[in-house]
């Protein structure tokens, strides 16, 4: 079939999602723009409360040898995958939202008593550890994952981007040019990365690779 659309997808996907999308007419080409490694820490000075903000950082903290003793704690979080993550291995998470912005908020007007442990990757955002410097609320960080850059020149047209962290976004951009593609960004803060000039934006309702991916056959369909 020729009129296939073709799409790039910044990260490999699985297999379910890969078909998901041939099987509503697109071309799939995939490339991992970053690679993540978890980092050997100590488990040490550990607080009442626990934040992550992403599933790499909850990856690495689970393989931990001593992480049986985190589960007593409470979990603060950020990402609906993360969050069953944790709860799947035994974690309490008593807070979940879509993006960091929005767990500073609630940490600051409802839980600034309390006192966390940020476990977070090399290049996490300023927003969350901001918010609660200037809150002044008590915290340690410990970095258990490392995110680096692996950008590739991307030879093909295609018509449609699927964009999954700012980093991602970062990576893209230094070996390509974005020119008339749709990009499909998978939260505010990924769009936020982009060129203020791209103006075809579409930003999944919730913040998830499937839900991503339907917003793709939809703007296509």
């Amino acid at each position: 079939m020729s009129n296939l659309v073709p799409i790039l997808s910044t990260k490999m996907l699985s297999l379910t999602q890969r078909e998901t999308l041939q099987n509503n007419y697109f071309s799939v080409i995939e490339e991992d723009f970053i690679a993540t490694k978890n980092q050997n820490f100590e488990l040490q000075e550990i607080n009442s409360n626990l934040i992550f903000t992403s599933q790499n950082a909850a990856q690495s903290v689970l393989l931990h040898p001593k992480c049986q003793e985190l589960k007593s704690k409470n979990v603060f979080c950020v990402g609906i995958k993360t969050k069953a993550l944790l709860e799947e291995n035994g974690f309490n998470v008593i807070v979940y939202v879509d993006y960091a912005a929005d767990l500073a908020e609630i940490i600051t007007l409802i839980y600034a008593n309390e006192n966390y442990t940020f476990f977070s990757g090399n290049l996490r955002k300023e927003t969350l550890p901001k918010a609660l410097k200037e809150a002044k609320i008590k915290f340690n960080e410990i970095q258990v994952y490392e995110t680096s850059l692996t950008p590739k020149k991307i030879k093909d047209t295609v018509e449609a981007i699927l964009f999954f962290s700012p980093s991602g976004v970062e990576s893209y951009l230094m070996e390509n040019k974005l020119k008339k593609e749709i990009c499909f960004c998978i939260g505010e803060t990924t769009a936020a990365a982009l060129p203020n000039t791209i103006k075809n934006i579409i930003v999944a309702n919730q913040p998830s690779i499937e839900e991503l991916i339907e917003d793709a056959i939809a703007e296509f369909k």
